[in-house]
C-alpha cells in the first residue's frame, strides 16, 4: 500500500463521524538580515570541476530565498540556483557576494579554504 493513502496511520475507517487530524506545519519566518547567519564557500564537488559560489545558513520561507537568491545573481550577472536552503551562483563571486551581504546588514562569513 502507497504511504499517500496512509493518513496518520489509519487506513480506513467505518466510522461515520470519523474525521482525520491533518498536522498542519506552520511555515517558517524569516529571520531580520541583521539575525541572519550566512556561510560563503566555494565549491567544486560533483560539479565537473566548475566552481560555484555555495551560500548556506539562511533561515527563512522559501520565497524570500529564492528573491535573496535572484538578487544576487543579478548583482553578480550569472546563473544560479536557490533551493534546500542554499544559494547557488555560478562562478567565484565570493568577494562580491560578501561585500553586497554585509552592506544589506547581513551576518555573514566566509567558509572553507
Amino acid at each position: 500500500m502507497s504511504k499517500k493513502n496512509n493518513i496518520n496511520g489509519v487506513v480506513y475507517s467505518t466510522d461515520p463521524s470519523f474525521e482525520y487530524d491533518y498536522e498542519v506545519t506552520p511555515e517558517a519566518v524569516t529571520l531580520g538580515a541583521g539575525h541572519q547567519d550566512l556561510r560563503i564557500q566555494l565549491d567544486k564537488k560533483q560539479r565537473n570541476g566548475k566552481a560555484v559560489t555555495l551560500i548556506t545558513g539562511f533561515k527563512g520561507t522559501v520565497n524570500d530565498l529564492e528573491t535573496l537568491g535572484k538578487k544576487l545573481k543579478t548583482k553578480c550577472g550569472a546563473g544560479g540556483a536557490a533551493k534546500n536552503g542554499e544559494i547557488i551562483v555560478q562562478g567565484d563571486f565570493r568577494d562580491k557576494i560578501l561585500d553586497y551581504l554585509k552592506s544589506e546588514g547581513y551576518g555573514v562569513k566566509k567558509s572553507g579554504g
